[in-house]
């Protein structure tokens, strides 16, 4: 099974699907059946605070990002709703190795910054050390022509809806995770050089427990 997604990664780069994209990481196909039946994720389903320090599995993280918001329909549709069907809403993900940006219709990263921006992502130790930080962005040029202030508070619900998937996958897959608002908004930005048109709206935080 690896040696075939070894070689299909291979064949996409050959065949020039991610050419010209250097920072773009293709990530392995995610894993769509088999996990937790629903109504026992919903019974495990809770926040955790406590992570150890090892680094998640292309695999899992995969699965994560597509569980959260990833392409499911070959409409292009995605995992969790979105108002008007905008699809305004990024995840960014802030792990050891830096800074990447979730790309669903590619299943794929794009890496953003070479830094480890971790400590930014909130106000609470663990965040440093995590493996993987989730920062929920809102594009609101995708949103249209729109005041992101008035805007947020669809911004949040749709940040809501993904979150959830997060806590629902996690529970399936037996990791800890919290969602979380105490971050420095300014400091984050600055770190994560973001353009006036995005808007943080949220951080998550995903890892094996200890």
């Amino acid at each position: 099974m690896k040696c075939g997604v070894v070689s299909l990664i291979m064949l996409m780069l050959s065949t020039g699907l991610f050419a010209g994209e250097e920072n773009i990481i293709p990530l392995p196909q995610p894993e769509k059946t088999g996990g937790m039946p629903l109504m026992e994720a919903l019974n495990q389903r809770h926040s955790g605070r406590s992570f150890q320090d090892k680094a998640l599995t292309d695999q899992i993280l995969s699965n994560l990002l597509w569980a959260a918001f990833g392409v499911n329909r070959e409409n292009g549709k995605r995992t969790a709703p979105s108002s008007q069907g905008k699809t305004e809403m990024e995840i960014y993900v802030a792990k050891s190795d830096g800074l990447f940006l979730y790309l669903p219709e590619k299943n794929a990263l794009k890496k953003i910054l070479d830094e480890d921006i971790r400590a930014k992502t909130g106000k609470q130790n663990f965040v440093a050390d995590a493996p993987v930080n989730l920062i929920f962005v809102a594009n609101y040029k995708k949103a249209g022509n729109v005041d992101p202030e008035k805007y947020r508070y669809t911004s949040g619900m749709n940040t809501g809806f993904i979150s959830q998937n997060v806590y629902l996958y996690c529970a399936s897959a037996e990791l800890a995770t919290v969602v979380r608002g105490w971050f420095d908004e300014n400091e984050l930005r600055k770190a994560m050089k973001l353009k006036d048109h995005k808007g943080i709206i949220l951080t998550q935080t995903v890892g094996y427990p200890k």
